[in-house]
C-alpha cells in the first residue's frame, strides 16, 4: 500500500514538475516576446530622434549658403516646419497613406482612430502591404514615419529660400504633408498599386517584380523635390541672380561653418534614417545599411569634390557639403538591397550628378539657392533607378535582383514607372497649390523686401546684431 502511494505521489510530483516546467516556459517564451518588442520600439524611437534632428542639419545647411539677411527666416522654417508636420500627419496624412482603402489612397483610420499601444489596429496598412509585420506600438510607428514626412516638407524650404512669404510656405506645408505626400507614399509604403505592381511576370501572374524604395529615395526626397521645384518655377530667381546677358551671377553663402556643421549633422542623422527603416532590431540589417550608407556619403562627398575641382579649378566646399547629401539621398532607396561595393558606385555618380545638376539648373534659370533639387531630386531619381540595377536578392533586405544580377530590365523598368507617377502628380499638384497660394495671399516677396532681407521685412529681426552684410 506504502509502495503504490509512493509510486501515485511521485507521479504526481514529476506531473507537477513539468506543468511548473511548462509554464516557466511559457513565461520566459512571453518574455523574450517581450523583450524583442522593447527593443524594437526603442531603436524605432531613437533612430526616429535621429531623423528629427536632421531639421537642425538641414536648417543650417540652408541658412549658411544663404545671405545674412536671411538667415533667420530661414532657420525659423526649418523649426515651424516639424511643428506644422506633427499637426498635418496627424489629422490626416498619416490615415491617407496607411489606412485601409484603396490603390490611390487610405480610407480609414483619421486623427490616428483606434490607435493605442498595440502594434496595429485593423484601420492600418502599411510598409510592403502591412504596418503589423512589425510588432511595435502603432503609435511608435506614427512617430517615426512623421519625421519622415517632416523632411519632405523641409527640403522645400531650401528650393525657395531668400523671397517667399513665410505664410506662403507655411501653408503650402500644410498641402504636401497632410495630402500630397500621403498619397504617393499610400502607393509605395500603404499597400497602394506601386507596391502591387507585377512587372515581369510569367501567364500565371508569378514572378513579377514591384516597385522598391527602402528609405524613400523617392518617397521622401523626390517628393521634396519635385514640391520645391514647383515653387521655384512659379516664384522665379532672385533679385540680381541672372544678369540680362544670361550669365549667372554666383549669390554665395555667408557661412560655411553653418554649412559644416549642419552636412554632419544631417551625416549622422541618416543613420537614423536608413537603418532606421528596417523598423525592428535587426542586427545584421542594421550593420549592413549603416555601411552602405557611409560608403555611398563618403564617394560622393569625394567624386562632388574632385568633380568641382577639375571643372571650376577650386574643390568648391558647397560642392563637398552637397557631395556628401547627394550620395546619402541616392542610396536610400536600395540602402537595403545592394553589396557595398555598389553603394560606393552609387556614390560616386550621385556625386558627379549633383556638380552636373547644379550647373545644368542654373543655366536654364531654375534659381536653387541651397542646390536642393539637385540633391534631393536628380538623386532621388538616380537612388531609385539603382535598385533596378544593382538590387540583388542575396542582400540582408531581400530585395528584386536587378540588372547586374539577372533580374533582366523588369526591376528597371518597375522603379522607371514609379518614378514618373511620382513626378508627374507631385510636380502636377504642386503647381496648382503653388499658384492658389500665389493668386490667394501672395507668395513671393516685394522687391523692397528682398534688397532688404527677409530678416527684417518678414520676421522683423536680425540674425546677427547690427548686421550690415550683402
Amino acid at each position: 500500500m506504502r509502495n503504490k502511494f509512493v509510486k501515485r505521489a511521485g507521479i504526481l510530483s514529476l506531473l507537477f514538475l513539468i506543468g511548473v516546467a511548462g509554464t516557466r516556459s511559457a513565461y520566459a517564451q512571453d518574455g523574450v516576446a517581450e523583450l524583442k518588442v522593447a527593443a524594437d520600439t526603442l531603436w524605432v524611437l531613437i533612430t526616429a530622434f535621429l531623423v528629427f534632428w536632421m531639421n537642425a542639419g538641414f536648417g543650417f545647411v540652408e541658412a549658411g549658403f544663404c545671405r545674412s539677411k536671411n538667415a533667420v527666416n530661414i532657420l525659423g522654417k526649418n523649426f515651424v516646419v516639424f511643428g506644422l508636420s506633427s499637426i498635418a500627419f496627424f489629422l490626416t496624412g498619416f490615415a491617407i497613406m496607411f489606412g485601409d482603402g484603396n490603390d490611390f489612397l487610405g480610407l480609414h483610420g483619421w486623427f490616428l482612430e483606434g490607435a493605442d499601444n498595440s502594434p496595429a489596429t485593423d484601420d492600418y496598412e502599411g510598409v510592403y502591404g502591412s504596418i503589423s509585420w512589425t510588432g511595435i506600438p502603432l503609435l511608435a510607428k506614427f512617430f517615426f514615419q512623421l519625421v519622415f514626412a517632416g523632411t519632405a516638407a523641409t527640403i522645400v524650404s531650401g528650393c525657395v529660400a531668400e523671397r517667399i512669404h513665410y505664410k506662403s510656405y507655411m501653408v503650402f506645408t500644410l498641402i504636401l504633408v497632410g495630402i500630397f505626400y500621403p498619397i504617393t507614399g499610400h502607393w509605395i509604403w500603404g499597400g497602394g498599386w506601386l507596391a502591387n505592381l507585377s512587372i515581369g511576370a510569367d501567364a500565371a501572374g508569378e514572378g513579377g517584380t514591384i516597385f522598391w524604395d527602402f528609405a524613400g529615395s523617392t518617397v521622401v526626397h523626390s517628393i521634396g523635390g519635385w514640391a520645391g521645384l514647383a515653387g521655384i518655377i512659379l516664384l522665379g530667381p532672385r533679385l540680381g541672380k541672372y544678369r540680362p546677358d544670361g550669365k549667372v551671377h554666383a549669390i554665395p553663402g555667408h557661412s560655411m561653418a553653418l554649412a559644416f556643421l549642419g552636412g554632419l549633422i544631417l551625416w549622422l542623422g541618416w543613420f537614423g534614417f536608413n537603418p532606421g527603416s528596417t523598423m525592428a532590431a535587426d542586427a545584421v540589417s542594421i550593420s549592413h545599411i549603416v555601411v552602405t550608407t557611409n560608403m555611398s556619403c563618403a564617394a560622393g562627398l569625394l567624386a562632388a569634390t574632385l568633380t568641382a575641382w577639375i571643372w571650376h579649378g577650386k574643390p568648391d566646399f558647397s560642392m563637398t557639403v552637397n557631395g556628401a547629401l547627394a550620395g546619402l539621398v541616392a542610396i536610400t532607396a536600395p540602402c537595403a538591397f545592394v553589396n557595398v561595393w555598389a553603394a560606393i558606385v552609387i556614390g560616386v555618380i550621385a556625386g558627379i550628378i549633383v556638380v552636373c545638376s547644379v550647373t545644368f539648373f542654373d543655366r536654364i534659370k531654375i534659381d536653387d539657392p541651397v542646390g536642393a533639387v539637385s540633391v534631393h531630386l536628380s538623386n532621388g531619381i538616380w537612388g531609385t533607378l539603382a535598385v533596378g540595377i544593382f538590387a540583388t536578392s542575396g542582400a540582408p533586405g531581400g530585395g528584386p535582383d536587378g540588372l547586374l544580377y539577372g533580374g533582366g530590365f523588369s526591376s528597371l523598368i518597375a522603379q522607371a514607372i514609379g518614378i514618373v507617377a511620382v513626378g508627374a502628380f507631385t510636380l502636377g499638384l504642386s503647381l496648382v497649390a503653388w499658384f492658389i497660394i500665389k493668386t490667394t495671399i501672395g507668395l513671393r516677396v516685394s522687391p523692397e523686401a528682398e534688397s532688404q532681407g527677409l530678416d527684417l521685412s518678414e520676421m522683423g529681426m536680425e540674425a546677427y546684431s547690427g548686421d550690415t552684410v550683402r
